[in-house]
């Protein structure tokens, strides 16, 4: 078994299900305080900061502490070339990655700065990620001129990523007993129309720096009706919209209220960004070259926007795959550990070329 692989086994088996990351997060501190010290150590709650802050950080590496909840997984294990176990690749492994990467002497010592940021609850709701309370409390991590967010990503680089936007789509009718439907208006049957156009709706392809990003607005949730003997007065869907990363949240919004405007009232009820894609970063042009794999849009949000929003520009590369995120079988090939970290470091320890 190699160093990364034990690694591996011993992050999969400190439970850390969403809102209980505090022994994972002391687990992660504990092994960074040999090589950088308790300085080059910050704790913000569960979430924790490697790094030291009397430099300007040149690249963060970022990654989740937190998994899903329990399926019944056991212990983890190797088996036939593959880690398998509660959050193997949905992240554990990129966090296993990124612990080897800032614990290496020659990444220490490379051209630039580095930092990591280890945070919690990301798996839970938007409004409650770990890394929006990390990036407000240690406002010297925004001054980074990059960051590579280590999700699953299948070792592809990954580019952007879609918004998001949920709203209540409501349609409204008159209440009425069900043996006299004609003295009301049934909510549910006249939202008919609206639901058959969603159903048949097909994706719309949007190109941004040479990459294709899929639109899609996805009926999610339904409520509606009262008793079997009468007719509903009020139905209520989710329509859940990405968005590529040409529009704004306003112009996202725009777009939405358009494909529900057959609706008597729509309720936008969360909305995040699309992350943009940094053409002129230096950075962004070395990790293509030092990855020499495809290159991919992100067809889902991920914290690249929560940071591009505060002006760090970002991509997604890590060794989970994304097919096992959140299974109850999860795993991850041990090969991906390795020719991850041998990639990164690359990176880490070699000069992007000047823009011409």
């Amino acid at each position: 078994m190699n160093d990364l692989t034990a690694t591996l086994i011993e992050l999969i088996d400190v439970s850390s299900e969403t809102g209980s990351e505090g022994r994972i997060a002391t687990h992660v501190a504990a092994e960074f305080l040999p090589t950088w010290g308790r300085l080059g150590v910050d704790r913000i709650g569960n979430s924790v900061i490697v790094g030291d802050r009397s430099l300007h950080p040149t690249v963060l590496l970022v990654g989740h502490l937190d998994t899903v909840p329990s399926q019944g997984q056991g212990p983890a294990y190797l088996a036939d070339g593959r880690v398998h176990g509660l959050g193997a690749s949905d992240m554990k492994a990129g966090i296993a990655v990124m612990m080897h990467l800032l614990n290496d002497a020659a990444v220490r010592a490379g051209p630039y700065p580095i930092a990591g940021v280890f945070y919690d609850r990301e798996e839970g709701p938007a409004d409650a990620n770990g890394l929006e309370t990390v990036l407000e409390r240690a406002q010297w991590l925004t001054e980074a001129e990059f960051a590579v967010v280590l999700e699953p990503t299948d070792m592809e680089l990954q580019l952007g990523c879609v918004g998001s936007i949920n709203a209540a789509v409501r349609f409204a009718g008159v209440a009425a007993h069900a043996a006299r439907p004609w003295t009301g208006e049934n909510a549910i049957t006249k939202a008919g129309e609206w639901l058959t156009q969603m159903h048949g709706r097909l994706p719309d392809v949007v190109h941004v720096a040479g990459l294709e990003f899929k639109e899609v607005a996805t009926v999610t949730m339904a409520n509606g009706g009262v008793a079997r003997n009468i007719v509903p007065a009020m139905v209520e869907f989710n329509l859940n919209y990405r968005f590529a990363p040409d529009k704004t949240l306003d112009e996202a919004e725009t777009s939405l209220r358009a494909i529900t405007s057959d609706a008597d009232e729509v309720e936008i009820v969360d909305r995040a960004p699309a992350a943009p894609i940094s053409e002129d970063s230096p950075f962004l042009q070395h990790l293509i070259g030092v990855c020499g794999g495809p290159i991919r849009p992100k067809q889902a949000w991920t914290d690249v926007a929560r940071l591009a929003g505060r002006g760090v520009p970002a991509v997604n590369y890590g060794p989970g795959e994304t097919l096992q995120a959140h299974q109850a079988e999860e795993s991850v090939p041990e090969e991906n550990l390795r020719r991850t970290f041998e990639t990164l470091k690359r990176f880490l320890t070699t000069s992007p070329a000047p823009l011409e």
